[in-house]
């Protein structure tokens, strides 16, 4: 059984928050979707009213799943798996060369196989979740940087101090897809050599099943350009005749180069899972 913190439609049902299809329903939706990427699901912090309490029982969930489980297992100390956390909370693409030689530069002597323990752990303990490229070739997969996402997006403000809702609106669609897929499924990203990319492919067994762009903004034409030349793609590359982008309040649908491309906003999403 996997326990995650609450969803976006558990979150409104413990805050006794109703939905209602009004234009003043949609504002308080919204209102506390900002909330729940803030702050994130766990129902404890939910219940606490003031800022910097929420931050200090999020800092001290966080240290304990450090300190408690991922130190406690690979035998380093809580320093050094700390260190490792507000990494992985401040990059988008995980290397553990290159997490290697941050530790260096602070001053810490460590091998590439214990931050390999550490982040093998760290997913153990489902404090992050770590997907490799999108590839056939197991090489590929182990030697391209994997992207990385915590299990709640209150850490990416409690630890990192910043709010970048690009990688918050990102990181919840990641978890709610974590939750919502079937055991056998597999989540990657896509990323050709001319640098386009998405953010996440879905395959069941060897069949693509879907592919998914998050972006905050779609109001700029080359934001969007981009968004949908790598979804274009992916979708060719794949065999796949659809796609959607997730955005924060565009919605619609067009169809580009024979690929048909649903826009839909993040609480929308949210809420039409069942």
């Amino acid at each position: 059984l996997e326990l995650y913190p609450l969803s976006f439609k558990e979150f409104l049902k413990f805050n006794n928050i109703n939905i209602e299809k009004t234009t003043a329903g949609a504002g308080i939706v919204e209102k506390n979707l900002k909330e729940f990427l803030t702050n994130g699901g766990f129902p404890e912090i939910s219940l606490i009213k003031g800022k910097t309490e929420k931050v200090e029982l999020l800092n001290t969930y966080f240290r304990d799943i450090i300190g408690l489980d991922v130190a406690e297992i690979t035998k380093e100390s809580v320093s050094v798996v700390e260190l490792f956390g507000k990494y992985v909370l401040n990059t988008s693409y995980f290397s553990a060369s290159k997490c290697l030689n941050f530790y260096k530069s602070a001053g810490y002597k460590i091998s590439k196989q214990s931050i390999l323990e550490i982040e093998k752990h760290s997913q153990g303990s489902y404090l992050f979740f770590f997907i490799p490229i999108a590839s056939r070739n197991i090489k590929d997969k182990n030697q391209y940087p994997r992207k990385a996402y915590p299990i709640d997006t209150g850490f990416m403000n409690s630890i990192t101090g910043k709010s970048d809702y690009g990688k918050l609106y990102e990181n919840v669609v990641f978890i709610e897809l974590k939750r919502r897929i079937l055991l056998n499924d597999e989540i990657t990203y896509w990323k050709n050599k001319e640098g386009k990319e998405v953010d996440f492919v879905i395959t069941r067994g060897i069949k693509t099943k879907e592919i998914i762009q998050v972006v905050y903004e779609i109001k700029e034409q080359n934001t969007k350009d981009r968004e949908v030349k790598g979804l274009i793609g992916c979708a060719k590359e794949y065999g796949i005749k659809t796609g959607l982008i997730i955005t924060k309040n565009y919605e619609g649908k067009e169809i580009i180069d024979g690929i048909k491309i649903r826009y839909l906003p993040l609480s929308k999403w949210l809420l039409s899972l069942k």
